[in-house]
């Protein structure tokens, strides 16, 4: 059954939103039981952070959701990947930029990793970088990096999904005997 979670901005008053922002996002995995995550620098309106976040980002004009996740998991991680279902959507919202969030959640088995090709801002701006854990670790991280009130607003999002993934992935076997 596929998450579909609403959540509210508890860091930053709402005043108002002004436009909703489609995107696609992923748990990515491999055999072995490695999770990979993008690591982000960040120090803007929203404050100084270093982050967790998974891969994905904005859909474009015209783009369908699998095409922008595809786009999005080679731009970040360099990374061909098998989408393997949908996990579901997450609702949320980033009050302080008036924005409404619709995050489209898939799970993802790594075929294999090359060079990423990052966006101007994502590079110089956000300092992305892979991260490779495994799902405690990565558990872990959300915690240490929701510290912060944006890193508290992606862990709410992400944990539950991060969850869910390890769960059906558990349960259909996807892991080599560990």
């Amino acid at each position: 059954m596929e998450l579909d979670l609403e959540l509210n901005d508890t860091q930053w008053d709402f005043t108002y939103t002004d436009h909703d922002r489609q995107i696609v996002r992923a748990i990515v995995f491999d055999s072995e039981g490695w999770f990979y995550f993008v690591r982000a620098h960040r120090d803007d309106e929203f404050g100084s952070a270093e982050l967790i976040e998974t891969s994905g980002g904005g859909v474009e004009q015209g783009e369908q959701l699998t095409e922008a996740l595809v786009r999005e998991l080679k731009e970040e991680l360099g990374a061909d990947a098998e989408i393997l279902c949908k996990i579901g959507v997450v609702n949320d919202f980033y009050n302080l930029i008036h924005r409404h969030n619709i995050n489209n959640y898939y799970l993802c088995r790594l075929k294999s990793l090359g060079e990423n090709a990052l966006t101007q801002d994502e590079a110089e701006k956000y300092h992305l970088s892979m991260l490779k854990v495994t799902y405690g670790q990565a558990v872990k991280e959300y915690k240490r990096c929701s510290e912060t009130r944006l890193g508290r607003l992606i862990a709410n999002r992400e944990l539950p999904v991060l969850e869910w993934a390890w769960e059906y992935i558990t349960e259909n076997d996807y892991l080599k005997d560990r």
